[in-house]
Formats: C-alpha cells, structure tokens, sequence
C-alpha cells in the first residue's frame, strides 16, 4: 500500500481491493484480484497480484495472467500486470515483453501511457532519421541497429562502441529523436560523469532538438522537460526526494536512458539508478573492456 501511494495512486477499499472478475477456469467461474487500478475511463490499467513475504513474488504470475484475460474480456483492456511480494516486484507487459523484475509501481500517467503505445507505437525501421543530425552512415546504421535490437529482438539495453570524435552524442541525439517520433519514448535522460559533459550534452541537444527542452537537472532541480541531462550524484539524490509521501520520478518516468561513458565503475558505484528506472538503457563507450575482471559488456 505504501508502495502504491508514494507512486501517486489514491487506493479506496470499495473500488482497488479483492476485486471480483467473472471467467476464471475455477468451479464458481468466478475470482477475486487483489489490487486494480483504474484509469479515468474506468477500465483497469494495472492489476496487482500480492504474495506474502514468505513466498516468491514469481508464484502469483500464472494466476495474475488469468485474472488479466478476465479483465480484458470484461472492460476490453488489458492491464499491465505486477505481482509482488511487498520486496521483490515483477512487470509483465505482456503485449511487448517476457516479464521483468522492477523497483515498483508505476503512476497512472506512466500506465496510461504504455497502454496508449499498445496501438500508437510505430515502427522504428520506417521512422526516417534526421539527416541534419547524423550524416554519417556508420552513426545511421548503429541507429538502426540499436532499433532493430529493441523492436526485434524484445532486448531492453544496447551498447554503442564508437571512436572517441566519431559523434557518439550526435547518434544518440538522433535515436532520441526516432523513438520520440514513432511513439516510443515521452521523456529521455542522459547521464553523464562530470558537470563539463552535462553542460555539453545539454547545448547539443538545444543546438539538435530545440523541442525536446532539455533540462539541466544539475542547476535546474525542478523543471519539467522531454529530455533531462544530470550527473550520477545529482540523479542519486533526487531518486529519494518525495514530496507529500509521493515520488517525484517514477520507476516508469523515464522511456530511455542514455549512460555516456559507459565504464564498470559507473554500474559499481550507481549501479541503483540503473535498477530503479525501468526504461530502455544504450550505453556509449570509445574504450570498451572484455577482460575476466573488467567487462563493460
């Protein structure tokens, strides 16, 4: 329930408790879900299955998948599916992808958008790339590939090896661009090690995607934007910061998350930020790793 409300969700017993579905392969035809989240429609955006602390979360998976299809054949929406045990929670969106483990809930804002992408959603290999950003065929094509890494092969995170000066920002200013315009990313952050990089990163992306109203989380801690560029201090801080019981970013804010200069002590010493956000991760790295002991991949 804590959990529930610092993500925003206001529970009411009559309306988000033991609610009773009709459809379920038992002798009464009938079932009761433990949690349902409504959308201002009044059809279920999310469905919570909760175990007890003593159980895996992992046991409610099947049950809550059946309590989905009862809820899509009453409301004719299918709601994203959690299952929980109150420390380890699971995701299932499964009109996209397997399930996966997650900090948790999402807020109704972040639902109603990934229902809405359901039909919204475009193809990434038919959204043209902007010339004007990336001229160069290899940044084209390791945009491409990155897409079909995403859309194909249902992978959630990417790594781009490119030469220091071959335009790593530039690439992943135009992939931002892609996956904003075929409906696949609302708000992207990009993290960086030094105050020097975000302020780079910034200008690019005003001198690139003026639309996109990039925020410098580092100077500028509450503006709204699409794109939000922070170091990794500045974004470990603001993870913790609530505001009336309630989490200023979501697990599900952020679509994408773009880690420049991708290096293992970045995941050792921040590693956190990476497991809460829930989002698409490209790394980049001009000096990638593959020994025993330091692996970037």
């Amino acid at each position: 329930d804590l959990l529930l409300k610092e993500a925003g969700w206001a529970l009411d017993p009559a309306k988000n408790f033991e609610v009773a579905v009709v459809g379920m392969p038992n002798a009464e035809n009938k079932g009761f879900v433990d949690y349902v989240l409504w959308g201002d429609d009044g059809r279920p955006l999310m469905l919570v299955e909760a175990k007890r602390t003593t159980k895996s979360a992992t046991v409610g998976q099947q049950q809550s998948k059946l309590y989905a299809d009862c809820l899509e054949a009453m409301y004719g929406q299918r709601p994203v599916i959690f299952y929980s045990n109150g420390y380890a929670h699971w995701m299932w969106d499964d009109h996209m992808y397997p399930p996966r483990a997650v900090q948790g809930f999402y807020k109704k804002s972040e639902l109603e958008l990934l229902v809405q992408r359901r039909n919204s959603r475009k193809p990434l290999a038919d959204t043209v790339l902007n010339t004007q950003i990336v001229e160069r065929y290899y940044q084209q094509r390791a945009i491409r590939r990155v897409g079909v890494s995403f859309e194909l092969d249902k992978v959630r995170k990417s790594l781009l090896v490119m030469a220091t000066g071959a335009g790593k920002t530039r690439t992943v200013i135009a992939l931002a661009d892609v996956l904003m315009r075929a409906n696949w990313a609302k708000r992207v952050l990009f993290l960086a090690d030094r105050v020097a990089l975000v302020n780079q990163a910034v200008n690019a992306f005003k001198a690139h995607l003026p639309d996109a109203a990039p925020v410098n989380l580092v100077t500028d801690k509450h503006t709204e934007g699409r794109v939000f560029v922070s170091t990794y201090p500045t974004m470990m801080g603001l993870i913790d910061e609530a505001f009336d019981g309630q989490r200023r970013f979501g697990v599900g804010h952020f679509d994408l998350i773009v880690i420049d200069e991708a290096h293992r002590s970045v995941y050792q010493k921040y590693r956190a930020i990476f497991d809460y956000f829930d989002a698409l991760l490209v790394g980049l790295t001009a000096t990638p790793k593959d020994e025993i002991d330091k692996n970037t991949y």
